[in-house]
């Protein structure tokens, strides 16, 4: 007897299944602890449930119809796949199989199951991504109708197109794992639904610090270190391409991080180092790095993360003051910067640093190695196939958004009543990150005055976190 069938390879499967387990944990707990310490603690809670209830929306929706879309058998031209389900034992253990790429990479050797599984958290931290622009003031019921629809007609459309063989593959463009796909994607959408549900109430936006800047570094910690599954496990094998990956990953969130901070010490408004400058900027090297990490060398990581994080913060300076529409739409945590802008950047830097010398997969025979070559290496189309394959995104996902919301305000408003917006979890959910136990006395500073037990206007927030 053997475990083992004959196609498959432990050391791709085992690699395969713990990168989709990195991606996972950058979704849950990652981005609901560094979210939930991003926004006001009367919005931690309705975070996390949004964060959770996403992810296993996505997984229920993935293997009923949604995975076969994107990476299943041609249903409409080159635009989508057949829906289907995966739930069956071929689903789970046959040899996993991507139809429109037969013959253009190497047959995998590891089951179906790991495929399904490791696309399925990409295509989960997609609409938790995006949380960040419609937070403190979305319907959580509406939230649970939106993802199965946008998983469906935006998510899996993106998906065919760029990785499953559909027309933009087809074409040649280049997003090794989800600078487009992903994180585009969520920068588009995100602002959109934004831009429809309307802005948080002019206080929370006046108030918006954070509330726990420990459960941020967490958070941005898992969501880093995570991220080498997220680029280490695209080459779908274990091998050079993989570690390649991982290294670039690193080396650009590096350089962006250490580049924001700069530009926050050098012409930031208050010329201070601050840790939440430091995550954008690590969010956007990681973001940046993203379409490129397995197709750019060293050199080329460095570049990426540098310029994508100068870029975006100069963007993230300047537009929501002075531009239209992004002044006038409430992005509460800025995600059509950190994702939209990164993601499109870094997307547009792979078809200029893209090097032939790196190697995806190798050639056997008379096959030539799997290469692929940027402007700056004597391929000037492949920087037009890239921007051709970004607005095809852009416009996709922004009118997909925007007609679901549409449909489905029909039915529901898509905000909460002001009611709860000043409330908060406690009104929408009945639970609140940090309780206060009724029975216990308040406790209140020392010294009297304007601040002392005596005072009928004590500020209890101010108190409590003393």
């Amino acid at each position: 007897m053997s475990p083992y069938l004959s196609w498959l390879s432990s050391g791709d499967n085992a690699w395969q299944m713990t990168a989709a387990t990195l991606v996972g944990l950058m979704s849950i707990p990652a981005l609901a602890v560094l979210y939930g310490g991003i926004v006001q603690r009367k919005w931690a809670v309705n975070t996390m449930m949004m964060v959770f209830s996403a992810f296993a929306l996505t997984l229920i929706v993935w293997v009923l119809w949604a995975f076969k879309m994107g990476f299943g058998q041609p249903w409409i031209e080159t635009f989508l796949g057949k829906p289907g389900t995966v739930v069956g034992q071929a689903g789970e253990q046959a040899r996993a199989d991507i139809p429109l790429l037969n013959g253009l990479m190497p047959k995998f050797r590891f089951p179906e199951g790991s495929l399904v599984y490791f696309q399925f958290v990409f295509a989960a931290i997609t609409p938790i991504l995006f949380i960040g622009s419609v937070i403190g003031r979305i319907k959580f019921k509406v939230w649970l109708i939106f993802v199965p629809l946008w998983i469906t007609f935006a998510y899996a459309v993106n998906a065919f197109l760029l990785w499953g063989g559909g027309y933009w593959a087809g074409q040649g463009a280049l997003d090794y794992s989800g600078g487009y796909v992903i994180h585009l994607a969520a920068g588009v959408s995100g602002f959109v639904a934004a831009a429809m549900v309307g802005p948080r109430l002019a206080k929370d936006r006046a108030s918006a610090k954070p509330n726990n800047l420990l459960f941020i570094a967490v958070g941005a910690g898992i969501l880093w270190l995570g991220w080498n599954g997220f680029n280490g496990g695209d080459p779908y094998f274990a091998g050079a391409d993989a570690t390649a990956a991982v290294v670039n990953t690193n080396l650009a969130t590096a350089v962006a991080m250490m580049t924001w901070i700069i530009m926050d010490m050098g012409f930031g408004k208050d010329r201070k180092p601050t840790f939440l400058g430091g995550v954008n900027g690590m969010i956007c090297g990681l973001v940046g790095i993203t379409p490129a990490a397995g197709y750019v060398n060293g050199v080329g990581a460095i570049i990426i993360g540098a310029v994508d994080a100068a870029a975006v913060w100069a963007l993230f300076s300047y537009l929501p003051r002075k531009v239209w529409p992004f002044n006038k739409v409430d992005d509460a945590l800025g995600v059509v910067y950190t994702h939209g802008f990164a993601g499109l950047i870094g997307g547009l830097m792979v078809g200029l640093l893209a090097d032939p010398k790196m190697i995806v997969y190798l050639g056997l025979g008379k096959t030539a190695n799997v290469t692929t070559a940027g402007l700056f290496y004597g391929n000037p189309r492949q920087l037009w196939i890239q921007a051709g394959a970004a607005l095809t995104i852009i416009v996709w996902d922004g009118v997909v958004t925007y007609l679901i919301l549409r449909v489905i305000k029909f039915f529901t408003p898509l905000r909460m009543p002001d009611a709860e917006l000043v409330t908060g979890d406690l009104a929408v959910h009945g639970e609140e990150v940090y309780p206060v136990e009724s029975d216990e006395p308040v406790p209140v500073l020392a010294g009297g005055g304007d601040d002392g037990p005596d005072d009928p206007f004590l500020d209890q927030e101010k108190v409590l976190t003393e």
